[in-house]
């Protein structure tokens, strides 16, 4: 096109659409149009073997061909010059053929303008030349390759070969194309290699490895770079990947990196567990660090690497330590169970299996750990050994209350006919009997307590309505309690209904709010509320006691002096108390416990010195609404948005992150405030809303939402905690965090505050 001029091949038989084309040329002042037409294919073709042209102008109705078949033949002879189509078929679906077949336009004709022509060729001529620079960068890069020692190709996620060039020796380019690893090297070498690659794909950030391959029975090393392969949405689709033959370097140092690749790559396959996977050395110094014991302890790889393994994970040294690893040195092998500590110095249990590793020599080189985090399952172990023991005790009460039944039902009669037997005793004697009388009657009222909590109640059922319970017992305290004390309720209009006998239920809240009342003697807040809960594998998971299904869950709270934490496994047992003689009997917890366990009921309870106590009683709902039916709606999905999750408890944290990324949303986790804020400062602009547990070490919940304010006025938070008191939620929305989340929670709570807050 130098000059402004276009040499342009017309192939057109019709001689009046030539004249009309040649005088649209000439109204184009701006570059001057060479027209050559032809009347048939096979002239034109005649032409292209001796002339190049700027661009070719074709009909597809021609006297020797039609159709589709004229571009194709034309295409195939002159690939090197751009082809317009300009015909009078006006068809869609023939244009797209046209231009799949690698037309740079169709053009109908008695539609186009002289101005329309030149700047369609113009286009044509640009994008061919366009496509011949490209072709050539190809070739080049071809060659380069070719005469270099380097393997390069692509993989798709399935790791089948989509681009190859110098293969190694022994294959070919079509042995290649299409298959995945296993098809075409040895299994532990294309296992070896698609751990390293999925590794890629999953984390999107590359790496480089030496790695071995067997092809035909020769074994050979090569410098491995794997990065990946991203569409224009940054998505990655695959792996590219560059190989280079090192087969000659330095033998010695190979089989060392083969030793330690073979523990990476026994690693490597537990990253997808829980599992925390560290190599020592004999000087105790990590020397592996895996994914695992990055989520399990806190502390990254990078942090962890050459450190002292005792300084890193123990607060002192212990016998039991020197123990296991005597054992291990001794005996090639230990393991057991070890309290370990976070990187917020928060303590866990763990399983531990130490392994002695050996060198190629048989010498110990260095100790491989595996723990397992126990710390969840030895709490419902806990669960279920307390509840095992109050099993045991509640059979042992229940054959001494059935013993004194016997014997105070003779004392009780006599106390009762004495004085009708006796009619003119003395009033001093009458005074006797009646005291007998009103002991036997306590004695009695006391066994009956002792059989409720030991093999539950039972009573009158029907369906009822808690909520007018809870008014009454309200009623009542309001009446009787000291005006020290403010009693508080918060019960929907559309609490389900349950099944159950309306005077032990009473009974169960009158002894709950008489221990809440014992507990402010200085005065207080005492909080009765009550809600619908659906309890799913989470929630259950969370609680022992529970199963899947709807729930009415009542809480009864006081601001009071709580309850020592080694005394909250032992206050539903009977007799125990830690009121003053003459103040207590002990039995008024362990007949809640007895007479929720019979409604198929369970209860659990936190506390925290100083800050009060919270009882929850769970209660099966029945269907029979007094108002509204039961929320069903399924949680809405989120949509990508990140949540950055803070809480110091492990089990919380992974049934949260499983819960979220279940529904569409991605995690960040910190353990406490410092790391939160931390977290939050350096991902502000991504992060859409916190989940932060108000009890944290090192810097607590509260502290760090003031901090996180400060970073952001407009940061989304969700407030959580086991313990509900009203001081703690009056701080929280004093700070303007008005959405709160009670522990444990089920998914749909944790998606509605999520759908709340992010709206």
């Amino acid at each position: 096109m130098a000059g402004e001029n276009i040499k342009v091949l017309l192939v057109e038989d019709n001689p009046g659409d030539v004249l009309l084309l040649q005088e649209l040329f000439k109204e184009v002042t701006t570059v001057v149009v060479e027209l050559m037409p032809v009347e048939r294919l096979y002239e034109a073709l005649n032409y292209l073997t001796n002339e190049i042209f700027d661009v070719i102008l074709l009909d597809l109705s021609l006297p020797d061909s039609q159709g589709l078949q004229t571009f194709v033949i034309a295409h195939n002879q002159a690939k090197a010059t751009p082809i317009i189509v300009l015909t009078g078929i006006d068809d869609e679906t023939l244009a797209i053929r046209a231009m799949q077949e690698g037309a740079q336009d169709y053009l109908v004709k008695g539609q186009v303008t002289g101005d329309l022509l030149v700047r369609s060729m113009r286009y044509a001529i640009e994008r061919q030349r366009a496509d011949d620079a490209l072709r050539d960068s190809e070739e080049r890069f071809r060659v380069a390759l070719k005469n270099s020692p380097i393997f390069v190709y692509n993989q798709d996620r399935d790791l089948r070969y989509t681009w190859v060039y110098n293969p190694p020796s022994g294959l070919t380019v079509e042995e290649i194309l299409g298959k995945q690893d296993l098809d075409i090297i040895p299994v532990e070498d294309a296992q070896r290699l698609i751990a390293i690659k999925r590794g890629v794909l999953t984390t999107g950030i590359g790496t480089r490895e030496e790695v071995s391959i067997t092809i035909k029975n020769i074994t050979r090393y090569y410098d491995l770079t794997i990065e990946p392969l991203r569409n224009e949405t940054q998505e990655v689709i695959g792996v590219t990947c560059a190989s280079i033959d090192i087969s000659e370097r330095q033998a010695a140092l190979r089989e060392r990196k083969l030793a330690e690749e073979k523990i990476r790559e026994q690693a490597a396959l537990l990253d997808v567990t829980t599992d925390a996977i560290c190599v020592r050395d004999l000087n105790n110094k990590i020397i592996f660090w895996n994914k695992g014991a990055e989520t399990l302890y806190g502390w990254q790889a990078t942090e962890a690497w050459g450190k002292n393994a005792s300084e890193l994970l123990y607060d002192e040294p212990s016998p039991e330590i020197e123990a296991a690893l005597l054992q291990v040195i001794s005996q090639g092998k230990w393991q057991g169970e070890l309290t370990k500590l976070t990187k917020t110095d928060q303590e866990i249990l763990v399983g531990s299996r130490w392994s002695l590793v050996y060198d190629e020599q048989g010498k110990p080189k260095s100790i491989l750990t595996v723990d397992t985090d126990i710390t969840e399952k030895k709490h419902l172990e806990a669960q279920l050994f307390r509840a095992q023991r109050l099993e045991s005790i509640g059979t042992l009460a229940s054959g001494i209350a059935h013993d004194l039944n016997n014997i105070l039902t003779p004392i009780l009669a006599g106390a009762q006919l004495l004085p009708l037997k006796f009619p003119d005793a003395d009033e001093r004697t009458r005074h006797l009997l009646e005291i007998l009388e009103i002991n036997a009657r306590r004695g009695a009222d006391l066994v009956k307590q002792v059989l409720s909590f030991a093999r539950g109640v039972e009573g009158k059922r029907i369906t009822l309505q808690l909520r007018h319970i809870i008014v009454e017992v309200a009623k009542i305290l309001k009446e009787t309690f000291p005006k020290s004390i403010e009693i508080s309720t918060d019960v929907p209009q559309n609490l389900w209904m349950v099944s159950g006998d309306s005077t032990q239920l009473h009974q169960v809240l009158m002894n709950l709010c008489v221990n809440a009342r014992d507990a402010m003697s200085n005065g207080g807040t005492l909080s009765i509320s009550a809600e619908n809960l659906l309890i799913d594998e989470n929630y259950a998971r969370m609680n022992l006691g529970a199963k899947e299904g709807p729930y009415i869950v009542i809480t009864v709270s006081d601001t009071g002096v709580g309850i020592p934490k080694e005394m909250l496994d032992r206050i539903f047992e009977p007799f125990f108390t830690t009121k003053d003689v003459g103040q207590g009997t002990g039995l008024g917890l362990s007949t809640v416990l007895g007479i929720i366990k019979s409604h198929a009921g369970f209860v659990s309870v936190y506390s925290e010195l100083g800050s009060g106590t919270s009882f929850q009683v769970y209660l099966p709902a029945v269907e029979g609404m007094e108002t509204l039916s039961p929320e069903d709606m399924p949680p809405q999905t989120g949509h990508g948005e990140l949540i950055l999750v803070v809480d110091d408890e492990v089990a919380i944290q992974e049934i949260t992150i499983t819960s979220l990324e279940a529904h569409n949303y991605k995690i960040l986790v910190a353990s406490d405030g410092i790391e939160a804020i931390a977290l939050y400062a350096k991902n502000r602009d991504t992060i859409s809303a916190v989940l932060m547990d108000i009890m944290l070490p090192s810097l607590d919940g509260l502290t760090a939402i003031r901090t996180l304010q400060k970073i952001n006025p407009q940061v989304r938070i969700i407030a959580s905690s086991g313990l509900m008191s009203d001081n703690k939620l009056s701080a929280v929305a004093a700070i303007g965090v008005n959405t709160f989340l009670s522990k444990p929670y089920t998914v749909n709570e944790l998606l509605l505050s999520l759908q709340k807050v992010l709206s």
